[in-house]
């Protein structure tokens, strides 16, 4: 089910937009909840609630708060939910991208160009949802693709999620839990209780420790080298990356 929200102080181009997503649904036969708002400040205490959306139809002008600056407190919890703003003016093109905008739309809307946007966004969110995993952290919605992932580590309930760029997310959960989510993607392995890495990053194993891209040290249990080591051949000779 795809969530959407759509914010305009105008309440006949509330009524408009409900109005094509309506049509767009029927047509398409795409299910989809539909949730409209007259103030910034109402989405941004829903959306401080922890309510989630996958696409979000913004007007830039509107009193109190412009959707350029309400868009950047959204982004302060997540940081995945296409925005597409429908404005009258094309002043805040540019800068509507700096808050990570998916489209930046001209009103009047005409319905092809309304459906030909969202058959766009359908697609992409599809495609997210399909190849990525949805992490809610301390800091806000993130959505990953599991190949940014390096290795993850749990101290005290708190998952630290190290990525390939370099950047940790910090989750509270559990790396069972995790790990499960994980199963199905094939190339994950949880040498320790409290470690699980991706093999794709693994760079050396020794009897002590394995050795990853980043040159982080995850430690093998006593006992436990030659499962790890044979866990690591089978993907790679899977993978067709073993030469001998």
């Amino acid at each position: 089910m795809v969530e959407i929200a759509f914010c305009d102080d105008d309440l006949s181009e509330l009524n408009e937009i409900r109005m094509l997503l309506e049509q767009y649904r029927v047509e398409r036969g795409q299910q989809m909840n539909c949730k409209a708002f007259q103030s910034p400040f109402d989405l941004l205490a829903e959306i401080e609630k922890g309510v989630r959306y996958d696409i979000l139809f913004l007007d830039i002008l509107m009193p109190g708060e412009t959707g350029i600056n309400a868009s950047a407190e959204i982004r302060k919890y997540d940081r995945n939910v296409k925005i597409i703003f429908l404005t009258s003016s094309s002043e805040f093109a540019v800068e509507s991208y700096t808050v990570g905008a998916y489209f930046y739309q001209l009103k009047p809307v005409r319905k092809e160009t309304f459906f030909h946007l969202m058959d766009s966004v359908l697609m992409t969110c599809q495609k997210e949802q399909m190849s990525s995993l949805i992490l809610r952290c301390k800091n806000g919605i993130h959505r990953i693709d599991p190949c940014q992932l390096e290795y993850c580590e749990v101290f005290h309930r708190t998952l630290f999620i190290h990525l390939t760029s370099g950047k940790v997310l910090e989750c509270i959960g559990s790396l069972d839990e995790f790990g499960r989510q994980l199963e199905h993607y094939g190339n994950f392995l949880r040498p320790h209780r409290s470690f699980l890495v991706n093999l794709e990053y693994v760079q050396k194993i020794s009897y002590r420790a394995i050795t990853m891209s980043c040159l982080a040290e995850i430690p093998i249990p006593r006992g436990k080298y030659n499962e790890i080591k044979n866990a690591f051949l089978e993907y790679a000779f899977q993978d067709g990356k073993v030469t001998i």
